[in-house]
């Protein structure tokens, strides 16, 4: 008979009874039970919430009055800096509000839950106040221009902001749609603001150029969440890699083809025509530029990647200095 006495019910010196660990886990759907920090804790996480790297975004409001040759005019300038202002502060209000409502679904993102809301640096009614302060001091600025067309574009980009954070981006391919329109509404913005009318090429160019950023940014989350995708967000379960290729392989060939086209049309009876021409180059360029980006993951923040890239950077400096010189000549 073994003798030795069971470690179970007689521990020795060094052990003890086996006791079984309950380990708590986070509720990822309940609210964290996170400490807030000081005050300026709270102003840093509403600084990050309001995301002023993707203010660049904005810049889409000077393309229209740019490309019509208007900028050199004091007024026009001026009115396109109060637009790319306005739009700054309205977009930073979306943010603040899209962040509340996600701020469960952010906190299954492995980026995304470092959000200031999502991590509970920021209470929830300071950023809903905050949103709402911003998108009353962007409709006063858009009063205050004097362009009645420039309040129904901020109020259409504020209320398809507020649509897509609540409900349509539950919706696959619209959800694609309505983050695209954003890109668009800044353009058109940029031309209602100035009076200036816009060409049916430069829509054609706005709405796909925006489609093939966005669908870029569906891919890279796709690519980075792998199966764990539709914890975070149930439409990227909907998107797979071949469909989201496709999607991007045909808004990039329609942006390209549109800006030839808008190219050629600028071109004809100019004394630029030649340099509107050559535009052509580094834009197709920045399109595959971008694409390559793209496939290599980085499409997920547009913003990162244009600030991050410096080829892109470049072809965006050449295309520009280009339409410049032909406009401006």
């Amino acid at each position: 008979m073994d003798t030795r006495p069971d470690p179970e019910r007689h521990p020795g010196p060094d052990r003890r009874p086996f006791e079984p660990r309950v380990i708590a886990t986070p509720d990822p759907v309940s609210e964290p039970d996170l400490k807030l920090g000081p005050s300026s804790g709270i102003v840093g996480g509403l600084l990050r919430t309001v995301r002023p790297r993707q203010w660049l975004k904005n810049g889409l409001v000077f393309a229209a009055p740019a490309a019509a040759g208007m900028l050199t005019h004091q007024k026009a300038l001026a009115d396109t800096c109060a637009a790319f202002i306005i739009f700054c502060l309205a977009a930073s209000g979306t943010y603040c509000i899209n962040d509340v409502l996600d701020r469960n679904a952010d906190r299954l993102h492995p980026r995304k839950r470092e959000r200031p809301i999502a991590a509970g640096i920021v209470p929830i009614p300071v950023a809903v106040a905050t949103g709402a302060v911003l998108f009353l001091l962007a409709a006063g600025g858009s009063a205050l221009i004097g362009r009645p067309k420039l309040v129904i574009v901020l109020a259409s980009y504020v209320a398809v902001t507020l649509a897509y954070s609540l409900w349509l981006k539950h919706q696959a391919v619209i959800d694609l749609g309505a983050v695209s329109a954003g890109f668009v509404l800044r353009a058109i913005a940029g031309g209602v603001a100035t009076d200036v009318p816009l060409s049916n090429w430069f829509l054609i160019v706005a709405c796909f150029g925006a489609l093939f950023m966005v669908t870029g940014k569906r891919e890279a989350e796709v690519m980075a969440l792998g199966t764990e995708r539709g914890g975070h967000r149930a439409t990227l379960d909907q998107y797979t890699p071949t469909f989201l290729r496709y999607v991007r392989s045909v808004a990039s060939g329609v942006a390209m083809t549109g800006y030839c086209l808008w190219a050629f049309e600028k071109a004809q009876g100019s004394s630029g025509a030649i340099w509107f021409q050559l535009s052509i180059v580094p834009f197709v360029l920045g399109v595959l530029r971008y694409g390559l980006l793209i496939d290599a993951g980085e499409g997920g923040a547009p913003e990162d990647v244009v600030l991050g890239d410096r080829t892109l950077q470049l072809l965006g400096v050449a295309l520009a200095g280009l339409f410049a010189v032909g406009v401006y000549r």
